[in-house]
């Protein structure tokens, strides 16, 4: 028995730093499985609270176009890359483009003391906000989860198309309403459905803002 013990001291004193490090982080990790298989720990399956469809907007600052038309339009697709790990294709619900501004002393008297007026020394810069949809999305306690991914605002992401590739950040995230399901559907199937009814107006429902 003294020998057996005088060989396992032998052994710990022959250990590196990096070896107790290594032993320390397999430890950890069977700790952390023990707990997950044990219900002790809930796992990111078990936080999600639902699924449903949302809307989120992307901010895109300062882009150049020269172009006659932009190439982000409603109802395209665009490819998003989210912390720079690629995604999927989203469709865009809306697009709205506004020149570079400047602000100028009002001239008439007795109005605004300032004006705003497009900046002609920024020709061809524009922001851009981009309405884009995801159909099931993962609700938790967190927050809305695409990919793996929370979104939030200040999310930095990457819109690509066939001929744009726009960096952005996330400025606008909300819950939709769902479509009406099947079972509601089939309970009224003596009225006629209006398909335009079932979709969510993303620039409008600002009682789902979060």
């Amino acid at each position: 028995m003294n020998c057996f013990i005088s060989k396992v001291k032998d052994l710990l004193l022959k250990l590196k730093v990096t070896d107790w490090i290594i032993i320390a982080g397999i430890a950890l990790a069977l700790v952390v499985g023990l707990l997950t298989f044990f219900h002790f720990r809930g796992t990111a399956d078990k936080q999600i609270e639902a699924q449903s469809m949302i809307g989120f907007q992307v901010f895109l600052r300062g882009v150049t176009l020269t172009g006659s038309e932009s190439p982000l339009r409603p109802n395209d697709e665009t490819f998003i890359t989210i912390r720079n790990v690629p995604y999927t294709n989203l469709r865009i619900a809306d697009v709205k483009i506004d020149s570079k501004k400047t602000i100028l002393p009002n001239p008439r008297p007795g109005k605004d003391a300032f004006i705003m007026m497009e900046d002609v020394s920024q020709a061809f810069l524009y922001d851009i906000v981009v309405t884009l949809v995801v159909e099931n999305a993962k609700i938790t306690k967190d927050g809305a989860v695409i990919g793996g991914n929370k979104i939030k605002i200040g999310l930095p992401v990457t819109l690509e198309g066939p001929n744009y590739k726009l960096n952005g950040t996330v400025s606008d995230v909300r819950i939709l309403q769902p479509k009406a399901d099947e079972s509601e559907m089939q309970k009224n199937t003596s009225q006629p459905q209006d398909n335009n009814a079932l979709e969510p107006d993303v620039n409008k429902q600002e009682q789902n803002l979060n």
